[in-house]
């Protein structure tokens, strides 16, 4: 099939590659020019694990493309789809300009029958107003479809490749049956393709995320709740995780989440909520709880150095909002980092691919290490903000040799604490170090 993906960020250089992969002629649309020609050229302008490898083998086999021309895209594409940017607005609500201007100019280019498939994260209601703008200027038939994504940074491929389920919103039997179509290479395994109307599906996508956000953010709550009791968040973790109607996923205690979808998607609902004169309340409470959640460990740090933070050099370890990702956006280390900037403190920092990305942010605010180990020369104690698999076996006697004070701050629960009591470390953890 011949497939257009207009739009080449982490979503759409995703879908398009992977599409690509099951023998699809694909071509990408990007307005970047320096960054279609790079692409071009076999440089993958994200990190996302495996994606490389598919990236080349398809561009050399002629099955991957990219262009910065609209009508190229639309000429070549018989499906559509719109990867682009729908970025939080002041309000919370979730900005359509980028989806609405090119659908704009949809309406105007298409000659024949095509497929339009929101592929971006979009309101409820945003298909109806996709086909309205096409509508106003179009010459010939096309179709809407809503088509949520569900991949996450640091497994996307395998995510596309072997998903879960599949939801297609779309009123029209011939979209469907195209989706279908395009579909059943990925689920071959008998997981399903979901037909739905275009709201249902678009409000799936928001469900699905905010449902997850409050699971993440309930953990926390009771991590918190256990220090102050004298309880495991570890065994309560295992014990609650058992339960079937629970399940194992999601109940990591941690100082918050981050990403470029949860915040964003969280809020979206919300902010539609209100829209509608319905509120949200219990999402309400998980914005909230996130945002303190995020510098939740700043109390402890500073009563470990008797509030006098001033000069302190601190090491952090894990920059990006997760593991195996270069995405940093909302990543609860920004929090942190800004928190012990603001009393003083000198950061030594280290990210095995996020650094250029803080780097653009912070510029020479930071010391950027070359290694997780440089980061802890002569630092007074040790944060952890991401859960990398590097930082879960270190070198203890290493580190002990580099740290001036054998202090660890955890944000992600990594190490057990017995052990690390036991080889001479005041280890401070979420959820796991009350003194009752």
């Amino acid at each position: 099939m011949k497939i257009a993906v207009i739009g080449t960020g982490y979503v759409g250089l995703v879908t398009g590659t992977c599409l690509a992969e099951t023998g699809n002629e694909v071509i990408c649309v990007d307005i970047d020019h320096e960054k279609v020609e790079k692409m071009r050229q076999g440089v993958v302008p994200i990190y996302e694990p495996h994606l490389d490898v598919l990236f080349e083998r398809n561009i050399n086999a002629g099955r991957l493309s990219f262009t910065t021309s609209l009508d190229e895209g639309l000429e070549h594409g018989d499906i559509i789809f719109l990867a682009l940017p729908t970025p939080e607005d002041e309000d919370g609500s979730a900005d359509l300009s980028y989806v609405l201007n090119v659908s704009e100019e949809i309406g105007r280019k298409i000659k024949s029958y095509k497929v339009i498939v929101d592929k971006s994260t979009v309101p409820v209601g945003t298909a109806d107003k996709v086909r309205e703008v096409i509508s106003a200027n179009a010459q010939a038939d096309f179709d809407v479809v809503s088509n949520p994504e569900f991949l996450r940074e640091g497994f996307a491929v395998d995510d596309f490749l072997k998903p879960e389920r599949i939801i297609v919103g779309s009123s029209s039997e011939k979209a469907t049956r195209l989706m279908e179509k395009l579909y059943a290479p990925f689920v071959r395994s008998g997981n399903p393709v979901i037909v739905m109307d275009e709201r249902s599906a678009e409000l799936t996508k928001y469900a699905a995320n905010s449902f997850l956000a409050t699971k993440i953010t309930f953990m926390n709550e009771i991590a918190n709740f256990c220090e102050l009791v004298g309880a495991d968040v570890d065994k309560v973790r295992v014990g609650m995780g058992t339960d079937s109607r629970i399940g194992k996923r999601f109940l990591f205690p941690g100082i918050g989440y981050g990403g470029s979808c949860f915040p964003k998607d969280v809020k979206a609902l919300q902010k539609a909520g209100k829209d509608e004169g319905y509120n949200f309340k219990l999402l309400g409470s998980v914005i909230d709880v996130n945002a303190v959640q995020k510098t939740i460990l700043m109390p402890r740090i500073k009563s470990s150095f008797n509030n006098q933070l001033d000069d302190k050099t601190i090491a952090v370890w894990g920059l990006a909002f997760k593991p195996e990702t270069d995405d940093i956006r909302e990543a609860p280390s920004i929090d942190m980092m800004n928190a012990l900037l603001e009393e003083g403190c000198k950061l030594q920092v280290f990210d095995p691919e996020a650094m250029p990305n803080i780097r653009k942010q912070f510029g020479d605010k930071l010391n950027y290490a070359g290694s997780m180990y440089e980061a802890l020369e002569n630092a007074d104690a040790l944060l952890i903000c991401t859960e990398w698999s590097i930082f879960r076996t270190p070198n203890l006697d290493k580190m002990k040799s580099l740290l001036r004070n054998n202090l660890i701050f955890d944000g992600r629960n990594l190490y057990n604490v017995a052990d690390m009591k036991a080889e001479g470390f005041n280890y401070i953890s979420i959820g796991r170090n009350s003194e009752k």
